[in-house]
């Protein structure tokens, strides 16, 4: 564990930087996936924009395809809100539960997850959890969009369930089931 965090701790700048890059591409990608999954159009333009991620995001492509996403998805009035009631509500929860998997995952592996690649803020304890949860938010996305169209806004025991089971959800990507 201790060799683990000491080369987590020693990582390049560069390294980092492409790190942040494919979180990026892969979170794009999976945001365009579920757009063209939903038959939404529009979604063509994510994985041309995913590819055109470079290292560190310097164009900053993640807020770009955040900015064309969350209208296609929700619609034009939507706006991310992490006060706000409703969905962004159910957002804010299977967030919660992505990160706190995420984060048990981390420190069973023998990192640190106050040690972000891309987040650095000094009083996140789980900037790493929030940096690897990226290309998975679609998935919380889709529920939670699900749950809307189904007139589901509020959460009680039961919907929280629904959060809970997409951690144990088989997700194939890059010809791998993870």
């Amino acid at each position: 564990q201790n060799g683990r965090m000491q080369a987590q701790i020693a990582a390049s700048g560069p390294l980092m930087k492409q790190l942040w890059r494919r979180i990026v591409s892969a979170k794009i990608q999976m945001q365009g996936a579920l757009l063209s999954a939903r038959g939404i159009a529009g979604a063509e333009a994510f994985p041309l924009m995913a590819r055109r991620v470079t290292s560190g995001d310097k164009e900053n492509l993640e807020a770009q395809a955040a900015r064309r996403y969350w209208p296609l998805l929700l619609g034009a009035d939507f706006r991310r809100n992490r006060d706000a009631g409703d969905v962004n509500a159910l957002l804010n929860y299977g967030y919660a539960v992505m990160r706190a998997t995420c984060a048990r995952a981390i420190v069973a592996a023998g990192l640190h997850p106050t040690l972000g690649i891309q987040r650095s803020n000094r009083g996140n304890a789980f900037a790493l959890a929030d940096d690897l949860i990226e290309p998975f938010r679609p998935l919380v996305d889709a529920l939670a969009e699900s749950m809307m169209r189904d007139g589901i806004s509020g959460l009680d025991p039961v919907q929280k369930r629904r959060f809970v089971r997409l951690i144990a959800f088989d997700l194939c990507i890059a010809g791998e089931t993870s």
